[in-house]
């Protein structure tokens, strides 16, 4: 890497690290700690018994040693692990605003990373395509966050196509313990569009049985409407068919309207259906006040 790349690539991962750090510290730092519990409670010490202490916490082997009730304190454990799997295919790189699909991923990415870090949570990373283009294992620390947001932006993918269910089964088989996954992508892949939506519920339904799984669905606006601008060729940037459309026909658009509405609801349904929390995300709109909302909604649900 010739030093020019080199310095435009650290200028603007510190950028993104500045941005980013500034929306946890000032507005989303609470949200993730009231919305990620930990795994459980950690045992933290022994102490006399008080009426209204509940009779199950009594520690009858220091109880009977000491002849009077004493009782275990708990303290709720706080270190978690988040996966991050990003979708880096070929579809990604599309933007029809100031970000691509690829850059709201990192930013994104970057919010969650900072977040885990500031509560001393682990970070990991699986970059995926039609295969699985890196692993990070989950660390913690600020150089270890920076290194996944680096790969995040800078990663070249060998893949071009999407294999969601892949990267899900790859994530099953190398979490040993509970973890926060977050499945960040577009969910446009080649295909059966009804076989595609019934493997992935499965691959979701196995993850979000061991682990915790919230789906990031990130769109373009300019994917689900066609403007009049007479013939136009759409290239499918995942498999490179292109197909003419007469933009200038009414119901062309019309119906490219309804196909697109048609896929992203099956998508939530199939979402809903498996139990996986899920945000819809535009290139086009602020993300931060709809990930707040996000996690305020969940927290009430869950509590």
């Amino acid at each position: 890497m010739n030093p020019e790349r080199a310095k435009a690539i650290m200028s603007r991962m510190r950028k993104l690290e500045i941005h980013t750090r500034r929306l946890v510290n000032n507005t989303l730092a609470g949200e993730y700690h009231s919305v990620f519990k930990g795994r459980g409670m950690d045992f933290d010490e022994v102490r006399e018994y008080v009426p209204g202490d509940e009779v199950r916490t009594i520690d009858w082997n220091v109880t009977a040693r000491a002849g009077r009730p004493f009782v275990k304190k708990f303290t709720e454990e706080r270190e978690l692990t988040i996966l991050l799997l990003v979708d880096v295919s070929a579809s990604g790189n599309f933007g029809s605003a100031s970000l691509s699909k690829r850059e709201l991923a990192a930013e994104l990415a970057s919010v969650l990373a900072f977040s885990a870090i500031r509560n001393s949570d682990k970070v990991g990373l699986i970059l995926y395509t039609d295969r699985i283009e890196q692993y990070i294992p989950p660390k913690k620390g600020r150089r270890h966050v920076m290194r996944v947001v680096r790969e995040i932006l800078f990663h070249q993918p060998q893949g071009r196509g999407t294999d969601t269910v892949k990267a899900l089964d790859f994530a099953n088989r190398i979490l040993r313990r509970r973890a926060i996954a977050f499945l960040i992508s577009d969910f446009q892949s080649a295909g059966d569009p009804d076989q595609a939506l019934a493997d992935l519920r499965r691959a979701m339904r196995q993850t979000n049985r061991r682990h915790d799984l919230v789906a990031l669905h990130i769109e373009d606006s300019r994917e689900k409407s066609l403007p009049d601008v007479g013939v136009l060729a759409i290239e499918d940037a995942e498999t490179g068919e292109v197909v003419e459309l007469d933009t200038a026909n009414p119901e062309v658009r019309s119906r490219f309207a309804q196909e697109s509405k048609d896929r992203t609801q099956r998508l939530v349904r199939g979402f809903r259906a498996e139990a996986v929390d899920t945000l819809e995300l535009d290139t086009a709109r602020p993300y931060l006040p709809a990930l707040q909302h996000f996690f305020k909604i969940r927290e009430r649900r869950r509590s």
